[in-house]
């Protein structure tokens, strides 16, 4: 049912667009080659997802065939509302006319306008061209993004602590060596004194991190890299041949976090000391609303004690306020990632911050705080099925820890 449905509004989709394009341009060789065009983009599509196998190699290849095949329905999408719109007004003068029709009347539907055509396909260019320039450049546009945290009660050792974010690298989608060393580039250039990873190092297997891993392991910091889990690490998105094939998968990409010099956690924590004085990385693995619940809050803060400064790292931001707020232990500061904000939004600082992605998290990108607590939601470091972003960059969060100055 669910593809008849989806097929029906891909007809529909197909015959108002080329309503559009036969009522601006006349010429039938303009309008062979916009069907043509059609045909490669949703041709490429299927070829991509009902004939080939899905491997490793092939995952930038079918995330491009989608990326088209967005960018196009996003065309469409646009032209139809407004053709849809003007049939509203056509189609009761069209009736009018057909059951007032004059003697030798044969035509009864008024003739579309042009300018109508014209408005549609203007505007409609508008997201094609945005979502064409996400793939070409958005999704490599790594911006820095940096805060200052104060709280009352951060150790004196730790002013001006420095920690580098970085999350949903999902190192499967991508395909320019060049531009991901410059996304790390980004990260040992900030002289982190410790970077931490909120999860989604792969999209679905752990052989998709092998020909990076040199690459990721060149991420320094004065107190080394810290990681958790994201949904995605878990192999749940891709059929195996067997339980202890996707076991060996999840172990097999824990094995390479340890060969990159990565301190995984999972529902576990550390201490890094400092002067006498030390702060608590505390890792959880995936806890999500609607998404594997694998995160155990309670085993991961043990060894933890209740006035202890705590860095919580918890993939999905759903955890904070469904676990993490409710919680006895005061945690002061929880990243996480998952959202990527869509990939697409409009962001102004001061004015505006909105992505579609708002209406299913509350949290969805950057801080938020509850009375003593913060949130950083990074909006990730790499890209998944549509191969680009638009307005919603790459992240590298730079978090910088201060203390309250006492009032004289």
């Amino acid at each position: 049912m669910r593809w008849i449905i989806t097929l029906l509004f891909l007809a529909v989709f197909q015959w108002y667009s080329y309503q559009a394009v036969k009522t601006i341009v006349s010429n039938r060789w303009v309008l062979l080659v916009y069907f043509l065009f059609v045909v490669l983009i949703i041709g490429n599509l299927l070829f991509h997802t009902l004939v080939l196998e899905r491997t490793t190699a092939q995952e930038p290849r079918l995330m491009y065939a989608i990326g088209f095949f967005i960018t196009l329905f996003a065309f469409q999408a646009v032209v139809t509302l407004f053709l849809l719109g003007e049939d509203i007004l056509r189609l009761p003068q069209g009736a009018y006319a057909y059951f007032t029709k004059m003697p030798g009347q044969t035509q009864f539907l008024p003739e579309r306008r042009k300018i109508i055509s014209q408005i549609a396909v203007s505007l409609a260019a508008i997201p094609f061209t945005s979502l064409l320039y996400g793939m070409y450049r958005g999704k490599y546009n790594y911006k820095v993004l940096a805060y200052e945290l104060n709280y009352d009660d951060l150790p004196e050792a730790f002013e001006g602590f420095k920690i580098v974010q970085i999350s949903d690298i999902h190192s499967g989608s991508f395909d320019n060596s060049e531009k991901v060393q410059h996304g790390i580039d980004l990260v040992n250039t900030q002289q982190a004194d410790v970077v931490l990873f909120t999860g989604d190092l792969v999209n679905n297997r752990a052989d998709e991190i092998h020909p990076w891993m040199k690459t990721f392991q060149q991420i320094k910091s004065k107190h080394g890299v810290y990681s958790v889990l994201g949904n995605h690490d878990y192999g749940d998105y891709t059929q195996w041949e067997s339980a202890d094939a996707k076991k060996k998968n999840l172990d097999s990409l824990c094995v390479a976090q340890k060969e990159m010099g990565w301190d995984l956690l999972r529902n576990d924590s550390r201490f890094i000391e400092k002067e006498g004085q030390r702060l608590a990385l505390v890792g959880v693995e995936n806890w999500g609303t609607g998404f594997k619940q694998a995160g155990d809050l309670e085993k991961a803060l043990e060894k933890v004690e209740a006035d202890d400064f705590k860095i919580l790292m918890s993939h999905d931001p759903s955890h904070w306020e469904a676990q993490v707020l409710p919680h006895p232990f005061n945690i002061h500061l929880t990243l996480s990632g998952h959202t990527h904000g869509m990939q697409f939004g409009i962001e102004i600082p001061g004015w505006i911050k909105w992505s579609p992605v708002k209406w299913r998290y509350k949290q969805w990108a950057g801080i938020y705080e509850n009375a003593k607590q913060r949130l950083n939601v990074n909006r990730g470091f790499g890209y998944l099925a549509y191969p680009g972003r638009v307005g919603m960059w790459p992240e590298v969060s730079v978090i910088t820890l201060t203390k309250t100055k006492s009032k004289i």
